[in-house]
């Protein structure tokens, strides 16, 4: 089906999706709830009954966490593939969400010499610190990474994203090895992708920024859409590209940059979901792209945690682990079928 009403249709299925998994989370885990106890325990919310608890106070927020987590990195990467022309980028790749992770650690640090009614409160997400460091991790690396794209190719970039990552990898390293084991093990537990760690307090900082970065991006998709023609033709038709490309870095970082303090380094979304959002739709326009793009990262981004929270007999899987099961065969399949990959420079 092609025309107008084909993204309509993804929409619509995309969220009968969405409410098949949101169901499938909220009934799933250690203890397992049939629908009718799942409605019982939405209904009693502040009862104290043991429905009202696994529910309310357990599964909704993380719930929730994935949903905006999801569709926040996949439109991140929306943005980022489209302002860099790069099919592989994304805030993984290219070196943002390690910069969020060393602006994290400083601020865990920072919080472990200030005193431990600091840390406690930055580590326990219930402030703006972890959001704020993140936010100016990523910020630094995204401009190093823009003014570093005007000079390099495709395949370059991408090597100096991950180079960066690894940089940062090795800079957090050194900065753990002047803590403590309580704040190594703070930031380890933060490290460790979940979106398990999202109480009901931190939506007050969480869901504003990403609702900004949301409408940043709906308020970009025109000019980036022509942008999508070239720098020159983007011009012609009046736009401001180097305050544009600004302003998109603004949006993609208030997107990936509170998921990546909140939730810790989520992998893979960002890159994956814009590229199963195009096959699906049909059609490069941002302004289409960005409801799918969003809808698909949520449902993505759940379906990956309700594997992890399956009641399995030991409890080793990691949200990294499954979403890398999807995300890496398709890096390795746009690597074979994208020519200016192939060639080396784009």
């Amino acid at each position: 089906m092609n025309g107008p009403a084909r993204p309509l249709l993804v929409a619509g299925v995309s969220l009968a999706a969405l409410v098949v998994v949101v169901l499938a989370s909220l009934m799933v885990g250690q203890v397992m709830l049939t629908p009718a106890e799942v409605l019982s325990g939405l209904a009693s919310a502040g009862s104290g009954s043991i429905e009202s608890r696994i529910v309310i106070d357990l599964r909704l927020p993380r719930v929730l966490a994935a949903i905006m987590g999801g569709g926040a990195l996949g439109l991140a990467g929306l943005l980022l593939q489209t302002l860099f022309r790069n099919p592989l980028a994304d805030a993984w790749s290219l070196g943002l969400m390690a910069g969020g992770q060393f602006g994290a650690a400083l601020v865990v640090v920072a919080g472990a010499v200030v005193g431990p009614g600091v840390l406690m409160v930055l580590t326990g997400f219930a402030g703006l610190g972890l959001v704020a460091g993140s936010a100016l991790g990523t910020l630094v690396v995204a401009l190093a990474m823009t003014a570093m794209a005007r000079r390099v190719g495709t395949v370059s970039l991408l090597v100096l994203g991950l180079m960066l990552g690894f940089l940062a990898q090795g800079l957090i390293s050194v900065l753990l090895h002047f803590t403590n084991r309580s704040q190594n093990r703070i930031f380890a537990a933060w490290n460790d992708a979940t979106f398990a760690n999202v109480v009901w307090g931190d939506f007050l900082t969480f869901a504003p920024l990403l609702a900004l970065g949301v409408l940043g991006a709906i308020l970009l998709a025109k000019p980036l859409t022509a942008l999508l023609l070239g720098d020159a033709y983007a011009e012609s038709l009046g736009v401001n590209v180097a305050q544009l490309r600004r302003r998109v870095l603004a949006a993609a970082i208030l997107l990936a940059a509170p998921v990546t303090a909140f939730c810790g380094p989520v992998a893979f979304v960002g890159l994956i979901v814009p590229h199963l959002a195009r096959g699906l739709v049909g059609s490069a326009r941002i302004g289409v792209l960005i409801p799918a793009t969003v809808l698909a990262g949520a449902v993505l981004a759940l379906a990956a945690d309700l594997i992890v929270h399956l009641p399995w007999d030991q409890h080793f899987l990691h949200l990294n682990a499954i979403l890398a099961i999807v995300g890496a065969p398709l890096v390795m399949v746009l690597l074979l079928r994208a020519r200016s990959l192939r060639g080396g420079e784009g």
